[in-house]
């Protein structure tokens, strides 16, 4: 029988072995594709070094702390330096950097963030990131989406603050910073993104997007995607002009409102001949199903910019989605009865607190009032009648008698009595459901009516991009108070959102070229493999990963050891290039 005795007890304290274990987790792989990007020399290009700066870089204190907000979510600066000092000699080894822990104190990092929140330092950052990356990874240069959107915070309102109050979709009681980004298709890359304040309108975003766009790319022939606010004829007309192509739906506000109605009974007609044009697209299943279905016709448009008239053709695709005119038929159905169900509210019986409506014009003004809430005026008729009772008292005070003076009272009171349903306008009304009209000036060779709609339909691309942004990395609220330091802070976060991007777009890229799938990134169902993980599932992955250090009590390390890496972290890592990262953390002396 062998017996284990632990002399740890019996050794002085001075003389015993100091074990240091730091959590690696996906934090090597981040810095290892950071690198893989030239993100910290592409930073150092543009981000001005001054003689007394400290030893580590700006790029590479960017690069560190990109890796601690991409791994925990937290983009506050005051939990980095503890961060660091929990993990400071996997940062060392993986980036061969002499880091000290007030590299990343307080002041440094917002000093940092007013660098890169100058809109002339970020534009060339974002530019020259943009070409490296589209270069070393044969990305394509065919689609451009824009889009904005706002991030709300606890700031206090300035007359110059870029946090002021606007047109919100998250939360309007909070003031807020408008974010315009135009991103690269298929992967949802970030090309070109900009911070105004949240007051100012999403029209005037799209024009610098676009010419950042075409600075970065250098390539005509480009297809930018946008959402209506973007198909404002000026934007347009610079497009036509830059010799790219737009694609957009177009508001139902000016000339437009009153035309659709008539592109609408056309597509009804065309419908009622069998002559609409279908649209398919595949379905999660693999199944091959009825997307839309439409038509098109040309025109021509012109406008002046700057004394110079640009005219162009263009074309207008009027489409019909069966599934958007359902949910719009099922949303009007509730709000029919709910209309209904209100305006007959409005009369009830008399009774102790019973409110009564004694005027016809009352009644007709809260009847209208309903019907314009609920958007059912000409869909529902109301009938109501005009009741009056009479009552007989005695003028004056006291007991009544035969030959006591009298007088009539009359009391009217308004009923409603039927509220029923206009069914002939509400067949009209249902038969214009899920029709849109979309512009292009790419001819129908460059881009079909099929391809047009269902390239539009991949918008959820960019809105990938603004959930991970509120969601992954938490950029609501920000943890900042000056414009300088909101901007940096922002565009910091955008950075990081590249990353994750490339990451997933290159394993996903090399899984499906293989025929190949992953396992074990689900723990929900074991059982399951996919060839298209998310980023965050990937470094989800490598959670469990340790680093353990033994040092003598000289402080002359003596023994190291690392988590084995399993098959699907080795699986990956061989994918992204990146098969020695982990591996120089075990055998670095």
């Amino acid at each position: 029988m062998t017996m284990q005795i632990d002399m740890t007890d019996e050794i002085p304290y001075e003389n015993r072995p100091i074990v240091v274990t730091e959590p690696v987790g996906d934090v090597a792989l981040l810095l290892g594709q950071m690198m893989r990007m030239s993100l910290p020399e592409i930073l150092d290009r543009h981000i001005p070094r001054y003689g007394k700066q400290r030893k580590l870089s700006w790029g590479w204190t960017a690069t560190i702390w990109l890796s601690y907000i991409l791994s925990e979510g937290d983009h506050r600066k005051i939990s980095v330096v503890q961060y660091i000092s929990g993990m400071i000699n996997t940062l060392i080894t993986v980036t061969g950097q002499p880091i000290e822990i007030l590299d990343f104190d307080d002041d440094r990092l917002s000093h940092l963030l007013r660098h890169i929140g100058n809109i002339q330092i970020w534009e060339a950052i974002e530019r020259d990131l943009s070409e490296h990356c589209i270069e070393i990874h044969k990305l394509s240069k065919e689609v451009v989406r824009c889009d904005p959107t706002t991030v709300s915070g606890h700031h206090q309102i300035k007359k110059d603050g870029v946090m002021q109050f606007g047109h919100s979709k998250d939360d309007s009681s909070l003031p807020q910073i408008k974010l315009a980004m135009a991103s690269l298709d298929p992967l949802g890359m970030p090309l070109a993104t900009e911070v105004v304040s949240g007051e100012k309108a999403d029209d005037g975003l799209y024009s610098g997007l676009i010419k950042r766009v075409n600075d970065t790319l250098k390539k005509d022939g480009l297809l930018f995607v946008g959402d209506c606010k973007m198909s404002a004829l000026v934007i347009r007309a610079e497009i036509v002009e830059s010799g790219n192509f737009y694609l957009s739906p177009l508001p139902r506000t000016g000339t437009t409102a009153n035309e659709i109605h008539k592109w609408i009974d056309i597509g009804l007609e065309k419908d009622r001949n069998g002559t609409l044009e279908p649209i398919f697209r595949e379905n999660y299943k693999g199944e091959t199903v009825l997307a839309a279905c439409g038509y098109e016709f040309g025109r021509s448009k012109s406008v002046s910019i700057s004394d110079k008239t640009i005219s162009w053709e263009e074309r207008v695709l009027v489409i019909c989605s069966p599934v958007h005119a359902k949910q719009q038929e099922e949303a009007l159905e509730k709000r029919l009865e709910a209309a209904q169900k209100e305006i007959e509210g409005l009369t009830p019986a008399v009774g102790r607190g019973k409110h009564q409506f004694r005027e016809e014009k009352n009644l007709k003004e809260a009847i209208n009032a309903i019907l314009k809430k609920y958007r059912v005026e000409e869909l529902l008729n109301v009938t109501y009648e005009k009741q009056c009772k009479i009552q007989t008292r005695y003028v004056g005070k006291g007991r009544g008698s035969a030959n006591r003076e009298k007088r009539e009272i009359k009391n009217v009171r308004y009923q409603i009595i039927m509220v029923d349903r206009n069914e002939d306008a509400i067949t009209v009304t249902c038969q214009h459901f899920g029709w849109k009209a979309f512009v292009t000036n790419a001819t129908m060779v460059a881009l079909s009516l099929n391809d047009a709609i269902l390239t539009y339909r991949n918008e959820y691309r960019i809105e990938q991009i603004f959930g991970r942004l509120k969601s992954y990395l938490n950029i609501a609220p920000l943890f900042v108070k000056r414009n300088d330091q909101i901007n940096g802070l922002t565009y910091l976060l955008t950075l990081g959102i590249r990353i994750l991007t490339l990451l997933e777009f290159i394993v996903r890229r090399s899984l499906q070229a293989d025929k190949s799938a992953l396992p074990d990134l689900h723990p929900e169902n074991r059982k399951r493999r996919t060839d298209k993980p998310t980023a965050e599932r990937i470094l989800k992955a490598f959670s469990n990963i340790n680093l353990t250090i033994i040092r003598n009590a000289a402080g002359n390390e003596v023994f190291r050891s690392l988590t084995p890496l399993s098959t699907v972290q080795q699986s990956i890592l061989n994918i992204l290039g990146l098969d020695g990262i982990y591996g120089q953390l075990q055998n670095s002396t």
